[in-house]
């Protein structure tokens, strides 16, 4: 019996572990390796802080005229649109009046949660999120989650650090694939698993 009990432990562990390296090899597929849209024009561009690069798309973009505004959420306490601006490039300063910073998100879900009370408030439709490619699938299962009703329009950006082609052959990438793909995993089971509150007139 104790054996029989084993067994069938060690196979659906086995079995378990073969379906999540399945799932990241298919995760890493799939991460985003271009920008898709590059052209569509939304209410807002939002960037989630996490790299220097994600703000200076951002702010690349507004300036373009890829919309009115910019909300940069997960900002430290204490750092100002002036200070932001005066890392990317000075030459923005003009923009600053059109930048907007969320300093009440933590994580990602924090993100969703701050830039939908942002959306609701400005009465706006649509976004076009700004964020690491590989942060770019558990962000967007968020944000649509968080504001169902709002367009989003992906906009990844490319650490040079994050090796996507061939990430097995560096362990940092691998790491990194292997711990955003947990959390993605994490936050579709979480969802799934609870049950939506109806809301009552």
């Amino acid at each position: 019996m104790i054996r029989r009990l084993t067994r069938t432990v060690s196979l659906t562990a086995g079995a378990l572990a073969v379906a999540w390296v399945a799932g990241l090899v298919w995760f890493a597929a799939t991460v985003p390796a271009h920008v898709e849209d590059t052209t569509t024009r939304t209410d807002a561009i939002v960037v989630l802080t996490g790299g220097s690069e994600r703000t200076a798309t951002g702010v690349a973009l507004l300036a373009e005229g890829m919309a009115d505004r910019l909300f940069v959420s997960g900002v430290h306490k204490g750092v100002e649109v002036a200070d932001i601006l005066r890392l990317i490039h000075p030459r923005h300063s003009d923009l600053a009046d059109r930048i907007v910073l969320g300093y009440g998100a933590d994580d990602t879900l924090g993100n969703a949660a701050e830039t939908a009370a942002w959306i609701a408030d400005q009465h706006l439709g649509s976004l076009r999120l700004v964020t690491a490619s590989y942060h770019m699938r558990r962000s967007l299962w968020e944000f649509h989650q968080a504001m169902p009703g709002v367009r989003i329009v992906p906009h990844p950006v490319f650490p040079e650090t994050v090796r996507a082609h061939d990430w097995w052959l560096w362990p940092g990438t691998a790491g990194l694939l292997a711990m955003e793909y947990s959390k993605y995993l994490a936050v579709v089971f979480h969802v799934r698993s609870t049950p939506r509150q109806v809301s009552r007139p």
